[in-house]
């Protein structure tokens, strides 16, 4: 079939193919379906990332070739096959004369990791292959440098953009973390003890924030700021942020750390998209599955693979990972309620978080997060957990207030999808 290209008329466009740096499986259930160390991640104009395998490292016993193609003016035309049991309808296709301007995916087959699990394995230094599902968000780094706000003024910091995502709203976790960093700079010498901020509307990942630092007390001892984030003018979120320079002891209790399976009895959690980071969730509890029912608790252990090099930025990617897991809490006692509705049938988010820190903790050695999920009702879930070392120490606590509602209309008549909605 000659296939009329559309280049010519759309100079813009863009296609990348680049190498994948990870070794790559694709997965239906405990069925590996392909793998290979030789992949490529390409990325077009207006089109999620799609992850390529050589077509030698497929499993094709396990497919069956489908009659069905389709044209796309920018590749060509693409070939198709099904999953042969159980059965799953054009599954996996190629461009098997691909047009020159993307001659690399040649002899190349791409997943819908929409109905199949498309995972890359990140080799850690403890010998372990950490598996993230793609396409990838980024990796922890990246996280570290969106959250290193830089101060361009007295009382002015800047948090850089990360571009353009499958999901682009802002977790509210990484805006907290933000105005840690920032209030941290703000008060050098000062240790950030707590931080309670409001999340009043969403921002976007393609476009930087600006961060406005109003000093309430600057103290030898306790030091406090009010801190808001703002994104293309309009207001993000807002909190207040307090210092300590540090004291002895006086007294000391601490809560003590729940009794739940270790890190190697927890269940490995690939979902975020983001590789530096490992997560591992207490019998599986973090799941999409709206009929599974349970006490409104989960209970996660999370490890970052490389230091921040920096106490403060450890304090913020210790509050990040806070606001993951309260919501989901919140559902597990409904049947019939999930993570899989989340943006598509269920307007869910963050509204507050508040978090106070105890003991430094390495963020590189695992760290459990205990998460309760107290009160659930008018369209709200209010949570509150705790991080542990892994050897019993009560590095931080904090409280989440969410909102779960249903969506007053579908969130396509409004102009948003599953990526926006918010």
């Amino acid at each position: 079939m000659q296939v009329r290209s559309a280049w010519p008329d759309h100079p813009d466009y863009r296609i990348a193919a680049t190498p994948c740096p990870f070794r790559a499986q694709v997965w239906l259930g405990e069925v590996l379906l392909a793998e290979s160390d030789r992949c490529l991640v390409v990325t077009e104009t207006d089109h999620e990332d799609r992850l390529y395998f050589p077509e030698s490292d497929v499993r094709w016993q396990l497919f069956t070739q489908s009659e069905h193609t389709t044209v796309c003016p920018f590749k060509g035309e693409a070939s198709y096959w099904s999953l042969a049991d159980p059965v799953i309808r054009d599954a996996v296709w190629t461009y098997r004369s691909p047009l020159p301007e993307v001659a690399a995916i040649g002899g190349h087959v791409s997943f819908y990791h929409e109905v199949l699990r498309v995972v890359v394995l990140e080799d850690w230094p403890d010998g372990s292959a950490v598996a993230t599902s793609f396409p990838l968000w980024g990796d922890a780094a990246e996280l570290c440098r969106l959250m290193d706000v830089e101060q361009v003024d007295a009382g002015r910091f800047v948090g850089p953009a990360h571009g353009p995502t499958r999901r682009n709203v802002v977790e509210g976790g990484q805006l907290l973390g933000e105005a840690i960093m920032a209030a941290a700079k703000t008060f050098p010498g000062q240790r950030i003890t707590s931080a309670s901020m409001i999340f009043a509307k969403a921002a976007s990942f393609d476009a930087p924030v600006d961060l406005a630092v109003e000093v309430l007390r600057r103290g030898r001892t306790f030091s406090s700021a009010q801190v808001r984030v703002s994104q293309h003018g309009v207001l993000r979120s807002a909190g207040v942020v307090l210092a300590d320079s540090g004291a002895d002891d006086v007294m000391r209790d601490v809560q003590r750390m729940p009794d739940v399976p270790g890190p190697d009895e927890a269940v490995p959690f690939s979902g975020f998209g983001m590789t530096g980071r490992e997560i591992r969730v207490v019998d599986g509890a973090y799941d999409p599955d709206p009929d599974r029912v349970g006490p409104p608790e989960i209970d996660v252990w999370v490890r970052f693979r490389d230091t921040p090099g920096d106490n403060r930025l450890a304090a913020a990617l210790l509050a990040q990972s806070t606001t993951h897991w309260t919501i989901a809490a919140g559902m597990l006692p409904h049947p019939g309620l999930g993570e899989a509705r989340a943006h598509v049938t269920l307007s869910t988010g963050i509204m507050q978080a508040t978090i106070a820190f105890h003991d430094d903790v390495d963020v590189t050695e695992w760290l459990l997060y205990t998460n309760r999920a107290i009160w659930s009702g008018r369209g709200q879930v209010q949570g509150d957990g705790r991080v542990f070392s892994r050897d019993g120490r009560l590095a931080a606590s904090y409280t989440i207030q969410a909102m779960v509602r249903e969506f007053a209309a579908e969130p396509a008549a409004m102009g948003h999808d599953s990526r926006t909605a918010m």
